[in-house]
């Protein structure tokens, strides 16, 4: 009977033999790449959706803004000044566009491990199936969640000296947290870390008539301040802290939801209701295909035109100087 170490030998000789003859198997690859995570957009999914006919669309609003009641006297008609009418307002939505454009090269869709058949004109480089089709897919996905950074941190003034692309993209128009900052209640945290404090002053800061229906409401914060809040409730010996801890409950502050949004600075906040977003739209987002037959590329081009308004600012908290811990 043969010992161990003689089948272990015989063992070693049979692989050595694979590896000089070239029988032994490549490293194993997988039938698809591994899709690089991004962040998801958040706000743009809840915000109020317009659409639009022209490049430019005004939103008509009216109301009374204060007291039109008076003491009645018999016989005594109100005189002009205790006469009242309703104030009326306009906001402006004006889109602008916005493109994106990516080349794949026929060799690239043919030699890659979701490789289509062939580069010509037939489905499967032009129809669904094979690494354009995931490549689509993760242009989709990239352009919405830039699209929710434009909504929020869009800005006329802003500037960037060391990436032209970076500033024309950002000052193209004024987002949602400037017009916040600007036109609604600004809150300023006095650079603490997030707390119950912070919330009950953007409560405090928002009209009382807006805070009729605290629970269409939400806080929107950023998505470590979003943690450092749960951690602030997980500090509780109740159910409720060690849910924060072991669980993933909904979060709530006074009243409303509390919820994370990827692209929110971490100094930053809006208290509002969602549907006080608007997302103007007169292009929806589309996809267009070519192809260059003496580059050999394939053509993918994806534009929309866009605008970002606030409906009501008196009915908006901005929280500014959040400390980062």
């Amino acid at each position: 009977m043969s010992s161990n170490s003689s089948l272990l030998r015989k063992a070693d000789l049979a692989i050595a033999d694979l590896q000089a003859n070239g029988g032994e198997l490549l490293p194993e690859q997988g039938a698809s790449f591994i899709r690089k995570l991004i962040k998801q957009p958040t706000l743009i999914r809840l915000c109020r959706v317009v659409e639009m006919l022209s490049p430019k669309r005004k939103i008509n609003k009216i109301g009374f803004g204060k007291r039109i009641l008076r003491k009645a006297t018999s016989g005594v008609a109100l005189t002009l000044a205790q006469r009242s009418k309703p104030t009326t307002e306009q906001i402006e939505l004006d889109t602008k566009e916005q493109i994106a454009e990516v080349r794949l090269p026929y060799d690239v869709l043919e030699d890659n491990i979701e490789r289509a058949v062939s580069a010509n004109n037939e489905g499967s480089n032009t129809g669904p199936g094979g690494l354009r089709q995931t490549i689509i897919d993760l242009i989709a996905e990239r352009a919405a969640l830039d699209l929710e950074e434009l909504a929020l941190l869009a800005d006329t003034a802003y500037v960037n000296a060391t990436d032209p692309d970076d500033q024309a993209y950002l000052s193209q128009l004024d987002g949602w947290l400037k017009r916040a900052r600007t036109d609604g209640h600004a809150v300023d945290a006095g650079n603490v870390t997030i707390e119950k404090s912070v919330f009950k002053k953007g409560l405090k800061a928002l009209p009382s008539q807006y805070q009729r229906n605290k629970a269409a409401l939400t806080h929107f914060i950023s998505v470590n301040n979003a943690t450092e809040y749960r951690d602030t409730l997980a500090d509780r010996g109740t159910g409720l802290g060690d849910n924060m801890v072991q669980g993933n409950s909904p979060l709530y502050a006074y009243g409303s939801g509390v919820t994370d949004v990827a692209m929110m600075p971490e100094e930053d906040g809006i208290y509002t209701d969602p549907l006080n977003l608007i997302f103007g739209v007169q292009r929806q987002v589309s996809m267009e295909f070519d192809k260059d037959i003496t580059a050999r590329v394939y053509i993918i081009v994806l534009t929309c035109r866009v605008d970002f308004q606030i409906e009501e600012a008196d009915a908006i908290v901005a929280y500014e100087n959040i400390a980062e811990d």
